[in-house]
């Protein structure tokens, strides 16, 4: 069944507090996609950011992000006070999410959250830590001394510590208890929430497409509590690290740093940690999407210290076998595979024998150093579509940066006009490809230029900041979306009868060359 969805992060929503949460403007966004139509809301990876504030580097696979947590919330249950919310300052643009405040001013106010909530402790709070205590423990006890070290990198902490000696554990759990407490209090908090609203987004018919990044940051409780399942020296430091070899986009192609998977240790157990990891965001997500899919097939590796990665080289990965284990385990899951990048026909076959459905980028169709599998006519059914993602530019400002020659193409290949606008012209032809899911960001349907780019690849800095105004979406854009999603067959009912009142009094009229009764059919038919 063909369908539609809207990429939209958590931290992108309106709030007065400076970065989207998972309170009213969170259901007000979901109650938008029913009206337009839609039948997903995807998100970025939901975890806390660490350094560089990507939610692809985080403290934890396992945790959620404690910004996230909705303030007028926590003022209901009495945890909070109005006024204490209002006495902190969040930024002065709420357009962008100004992360330093954050980091300074909300934990602060958390803290006054925690001294109300231990004196009066839900009576579910305990459950909660003891159904999640296979990485809630771990977690908890490792933010706490970082807090305690200034948020120094545990490869940095007291030997005993960075080896996880049990009695320099069990003693740091006795002096730490209160701020141990305190990171399980924001977990008990942050799911209480999402849980909330994944209810309230499933009730109203709309399902959530999550993101699980391939690797994990090297300083994060992930690789802390689990060395043994890392490619760590006897010092525990990366002897190798991920990245991307250079090809036409960078002559020295990416380094991301993160550390590689110990992946004959894993295959030895059963592959224990990504069947909690997979098993636990298949209770968070309802699609689930695979960042850098092909690294499961063959990764690339780079020596620890180099600084581009040049002299990295390719490995072969677990395959085919790690999801058919996981399966055997958790039973077949929704997923979608990122298999953007350098694509092997081993990586191919990988992809057909697992059945989960690709991704296909119309702002890569139209590279001439790309080979034309991005373009729409080539298409599979089997494939989730995208104009761009949060690693790419807005529409709009591709159409201003990409080279003059991939412009033209694309303008007379989609048959752009400025009449239409170009950026309703590409996300007509991802709503009207062959694709059974379509997906355009939140940015392409307000319009926006490069100031509303979530995030450009190998760069620090300006980065997963944007966030939408909170009069950006108004019923003219909610009809429109509407409109375009039912006029290419993927609205959640069949289409109605294109001369019915309520069509005519909510949808823009149709043109007149649509008003054929054969017309009419063809488009209720494909419905």
């Amino acid at each position: 069944m063909r369908k539609s969805g809207i990429l939209m992060h958590i931290s992108s929503l309106p709030s007065p507090y400076g970065i989207g949460t998972m309170g009213k403007e969170a259901k007000k966004f979901v109650d938008f996609l029913v009206k337009a139509a839609q039948s997903y809301w995807q998100v970025l990876p939901i975890c806390p950011t660490s350094y560089g504030d990507s939610p692809y580097q985080s403290f934890s696979s396992f945790a959620g992000n404690p910004y996230f947590i909705d303030l007028d919330l926590l003022c209901k249950e009495k945890l909070l006070k109005k006024q204490e919310c209002e006495s902190y300052t969040w930024g002065k643009d709420i357009s962008k999410v100004d992360y330093g405040t954050l980091y300074q001013n909300r934990y602060p106010l958390l803290h006054k959250a925690f001294e109300r909530f231990q004196k009066k402790i839900p009576e579910d709070y305990d459950i909660f830590c003891q159904e999640q205590a296979d990485w809630l423990e771990d977690y908890a006890l490792f933010m706490a001394l970082k807090d305690a070290r200034d948020g120094v990198a545990w490869t940095e902490w007291e030997p005993e510590l960075k080896r996880r000696d049990e009695e320099a554990l069990g003693q740091a759990k006795l002096e730490l208890a209160q701020e141990i407490d305190f990171w399980k209090m924001l977990q008990y908090l942050f799911y209480k929430q999402w849980d909330d609203l994944k209810q309230y987004a499933n009730g109203k018919g709309i399902k959530i497409i999550g993101d699980v990044p391939i690797y994990v940051a090297m300083d994060s409780a992930d690789v802390w509590a689990n060395p043994k399942q890392f490619y760590l020296d006897k010092n525990l430091q990366p002897i190798d690290v991920a990245g991307c070899p250079p090809d036409a986009f960078s002559d020295d192609g990416q380094l991301w740093g993160n550390p590689l998977f110990r992946w004959n240790v894993m295959k030895k157990d059963g592959y224990s940690w990504w069947t909690r990891r997979l098993e636990k965001v298949s209770k968070l997500f309802d699609v689930v999407r695979i960042d850098h899919f092909r690294g499961f097939e063959s990764y690339y590796a780079i020596p620890f210290g180099d600084s581009t990665a040049r002299n990295g080289e390719w490995r072969k990965g677990p395959g085919i076998h790690l999801f058919r284990s996981i399966e055997k385990k958790l039973g077949k899951m929704d997923i979608i595979a990122e298999d953007l990048g350098f694509l092997t026909e081993s990586v191919r076959k990988m992809l057909d024998d697992s059945g989960y459905p690709g991704m296909k980028l119309i702002q890569f169709a139209f590279d001439t150093r790309e080979d034309g599998d991005y373009l729409p006519h080539n298409y599979t059914r089997n494939s989730v579509v995208y104009a761009g993602t949060h690693d790419n530019d807005t529409i709009l400002g591709w159409m201003k940066t990409a080279p003059r020659a991939s412009v033209s193409y694309a303008k007379e290949y989609l048959q752009l006009t400025q009449e239409e606008g170009y950026h309703w012209g590409v996300m007509r032809a991802v709503w009207s490809s062959v694709s059974d899911t379509a997906v355009v960001t939140m940015q392409d349907l307000l319009g926006i230029g490069s100031a509303g780019r979530m995030n450009t690849p190998s760069t620090l800095g300006g980065n997963w900041m944007w966030r939408m105004k909170p009069d950006a979406i108004d019923s003219k854009l909610t009809r429109k979306i509407r409109r375009q999603v039912e006029l290419y067959g993927r609205a959640p009912k069949a289409l109605k009868k294109l001369e019915s009142p309520e069509t005519k009094k909510d949808i823009e009229r149709v043109p007149k060359e649509l008003e054929s009764p054969e017309t009419k059919g063809e488009i209720v038919r494909q419905a």
